[in-house]
């Protein structure tokens, strides 16, 4: 993905160069959004495959809002968030069943943890401490909403994101 995007802002980079930024920042931002075209595409088609469309274009968008707010850990290359985040996305609609009689457990754990860590955003996002009370309401509410809905796969991503936020470092 490294290469086709180093390619790609190469060849925009040729074709206007005094009015696009440097092949070092475009390529750094197409992989940002070739990344997640292909965690989306190939969950998409997964999900088709499997029977599970719907629930798993579900489980991909709530646990995408989801983390927008609430930050959450990375994966230190992005083939390893590309494998994780596919395998997440397609599996959870295929394991829901396994919380459906406990939902509303999980779901107040998830809400205990946003609580109690959200945001945990990434060092290299630029987001005012002043906005954290806002990320943290939304992600807290996004989360109760599905004390209302009661869907055992937005329980089971709102689970798997609410597992993000947590430090693994101590808190200093």
């Amino acid at each position: 993905m490294n290469i086709f995007s180093y390619k790609l802002a190469a060849t925009i980079k040729r074709s206007n160069p005094q009015e696009t930024s440097s092949i070092e920042i475009m390529q750094y931002a197409l992989n940002i959004i070739l990344n997640t075209l292909l965690i989306i595409i190939t969950s998409l088609i997964i999900g088709w495959a499997t029977g599970s469309l719907t629930d798993t274009a579900v489980s991909l968008f709530s646990f995408a809002v989801l983390r927008s707010f609430s930050g959450g850990l990375h994966l230190k290359t992005a083939t390893a968030c590309n494998i994780f985040s596919i395998t997440l996305c397609t599996s959870i609609p295929h394991l829901s069943f396994l919380i459906k009689d406990h939902l509303w457990i999980y779901n107040a754990f998830s809400l205990f943890l946003m609580l109690l860590f959200a945001p945990n955003p990434d060092a290299n996002v630029q987001i005012s401490q002043r906005s954290y009370p806002l990320m943290k309401l939304i992600a807290v509410l996004l989360v109760a909403t599905n004390f209302f809905i009661h869907s055992s796969v937005l329980g089971l991503a709102f689970l798997a994101q609410s597992l993000t936020v947590i430090p693994l470092e101590r808190r200093k």
